[in-house]
């Protein structure tokens, strides 16, 4: 344990040396049409990984007077890899920062059990898909959408029940829309280790209404070692859960604009 936890305060203060500067902010380069390998580079620079660009699942598209990359699902399929799109764009690593961004899920969208949408994280693994943070490997908050367009935030942090995410619900009155414009906007603060004092709110903010407060916690316990902070986007959405009863039944897609990762501003509920 002594041996791991050495080899990863190294690759904390490796991460370290590569710190940007905030804010970053997503471009997407090129005509509309499909989104090429090439393209998701130039916008994406330093990704180890992707799923759905080189499959064909991604494309752009403009209006609004704006361009949006648009992710189409993969009728019967779940997961990235499969059946939407995923990657983790390093930044540097920050001890508190927000992200911004606008999504609009299809007219015609399949919510059925629900599915994730794109987050922050840190750490030097990915801690999602079952594979739970214990202090020392990372963490991530990315939200989801649930059983018509309910939403939440989806969790992994040290103190989490299970092999899985905890899931923080948004008011029970609250309903992601189709064919309109979301903002959403998730701040995280990292805790002292050993303390229980990091942060997590979540914003949205509906067309023709003002932004509002859909997850505040101020408990959260990212990690028990100083190696590592906010230092990823995590650009993932697709449809699942863990089996084929998550997936969608028809085409339909969801499109984002506006990423945008900022420095943690005062908070205004």
């Amino acid at each position: 344990m002594r041996l791991r936890h050495i080899l990863l305060c190294l690759l904390g203060s490796a991460f370290g040396l590569f710190a940007a500067d905030l804010p970053l902010s997503v471009t997407f380069h090129g005509a509309p049409g499909p989104y090429t390998k090439a393209q998701w580079k130039a916008d994406w620079p330093g990704c180890e990984f992707e799923g759905g660009v080189n499959d064909g699942r991604c494309e752009v598209v403009e209006h609004d007077s704006l361009k949006w990359l648009r992710v189409n699902f993969a009728t019967g399929q779940i997961g990235p890899e499969k059946g939407g799109a995923g990657w983790r764009w390093p930044m540097g690593r920050h001890q508190k920062a927000e992200l911004h961004y606008t999504l609009r899920f299809s007219s015609d969208f399949d919510f059925v059990k629900g599915g994730k949408l794109p987050g922050l994280c840190g750490g030097p693994e990915n801690v999602s898909g079952g594979r739970p943070a214990d202090g020392t490997n990372g963490f991530s908050a990315r939200l989801m959408w649930r059983k018509d367009g309910r939403g939440e935030a989806y969790v992994y942090h040290k103190n989490q029940k299970g092999d899985y995410g905890d899931s923080f619900a948004f008011p029970t009155d609250f309903r992601f829309p189709t064919d309109a414009a979301v903002k959403v906007r998730i701040a995280v603060t990292m805790n002292a280790p050993g303390q229980r004092d990091g942060t997590l709110r979540v914003w949205t903010t509906l067309e023709g209404q003002g932004q509002r407060l859909m997850v505040e916690r101020t408990d959260m316990e990212w990690r028990s070692v100083d190696s590592f902070g906010v230092d990823g986007l995590y650009f993932e959405t697709f449809h699942g859960g863990g089996d084929s009863s998550w997936a969608p039944t028809r085409p339909c897609w969801v499109e984002f604009t506006g990423l945008s990762v900022t420095k943690a501003a005062p908070v205004k509920h």
